[in-house]
């Protein structure tokens, strides 16, 4: 039995509809909000106060673009830091062929990881459980070794980039990063808001839930773990895209780094998976906890805290901190 979107969406109604406008407005107006702070904040504590704004917004998208797909469908990704990297080194490669600016590398970033993403869920996703996060895993291995070996785009010396110049109302161009990463990181959480409301979100929690059965139902399984991998994949590939402006010299140990591999998981898992705010949460939470450690205590300790977290979490609240909250919710009725 076949069964098409408009089946899917049989149980979104009207006001279902507003309220999800009503969040996508709310959520673009707090994006642009906090852009117009970073910048009157930033002018008083400095540049490291973007530094830091950076990091934690870019792994927003992040955990946002893994939670399309780990959160929404159930299929655990192992393989974003190799979609992050593959963005950071399309910039590079655009860079070095025509000195292309950001605001072509992302989204020709994103299109590439996006195409790749769609490859990639074609060939895997027939596989389930952790067999899918296995294959995965081996894509992001394959992308390190093809960069590696590539030596127009650095190999395994890695490559300097010069950031721009910067001009208009920004003091510096690491100003311009995370007012940028900012802009990415709100769109990504409306397009999470769309995901989750609408007819793919549908379909995917109920491959979540049970996908055997929802195959049975006509769930197109298929179609919508595809629309999933590649979405998801799109945004880690922006994501990657103004990583080699930020950090000024990349190798394939920083663009595949395990810190950008485990903090994309972890942060969805602790905020809480299969909603857009969960994500959200659980990377302010992380990110900002992480940088508080780096200025005080040390950068080392920052997967050690991560992990510490993931266990307690694991352990106590598997739901993560959306579930936390509906059962306190629920326990004031």
């Amino acid at each position: 039995m076949n069964m098409d979107h408009t089946t899917v969406t049989s149980g979104v109604t009207q006001t279902d509809k507003r309220r999800r406008r009503t969040t996508e407005l709310m959520i673009a107006a707090a994006g642009i909000l906090l852009s117009l702070l970073l910048i009157v904040v930033g002018r008083t504590y400095g540049d490291y106060f973007y530094v830091a704004s950076y990091v934690v917004l870019q792994f927003v998208l992040l955990a946002t673009a893994w939670n399309v797909l780990g959160g929404y469908s159930g299929y655990v990704n192992f393989g974003s830091a190799g979609f992050f990297a593959v963005g950071c080194y399309t910039t590079i490669l655009l860079g070095k062929l025509f000195d292309a600016p950001l605001a072509v590398c992302v989204p020709a970033a994103g299109i590439v990881a996006g195409l790749i993403g769609l490859g990639t869920g074609y060939l895997s996703l027939r596989l389930r459980g952790v067999f899918f996060s296995i294959a995965t895993l081996a894509l992001a291995v394959m992308l390190q070794t093809l960069i590696v070996n590539w030596s127009y785009v650095g190999g395994a010396r890695g490559v300097y980039v010069l950031r721009p110049d910067t001009s208009g109302p920004f003091d510096s161009y690491v100003q311009l990063l995370a007012i940028v990463m900012c802009l990415m990181a709100t769109a990504a959480v409306i397009v999470a808001v769309v995901v989750e409301r609408s007819w793919i979100g549908f379909g995917l929690a109920a491959l979540r839930d049970d996908e055997t059965a929802a195959e049975a139902a006509g769930v197109p399984s298929l179609r919508l773990k595809l629309i999933a991998t590649t979405l998801s994949g799109f945004l880690m590939g922006v994501a990657g895209a103004p990583f080699p402006y930020y950090i000024t010299y990349v190798d394939p140990a920083s663009a595949f780094s395990l810190a950008i591999a485990i903090n994309t998981i972890a942060m969805p898992l602790i905020g809480g998976t299969a909603t857009w705010w969960g994500p959200v949460v659980g990377a302010l939470l992380l990110g900002i906890t992480q940088q508080v450690l780096t200025v005080t205590i040390s950068s080392a300790a920052n997967l050690l805290i991560v992990g510490v977290l993931l266990v307690i979490f694991v352990a106590v609240a598997p739901n993560g901190i959306v579930g936390l909250v509906r059962k306190f919710r629920e326990s004031r009725r």
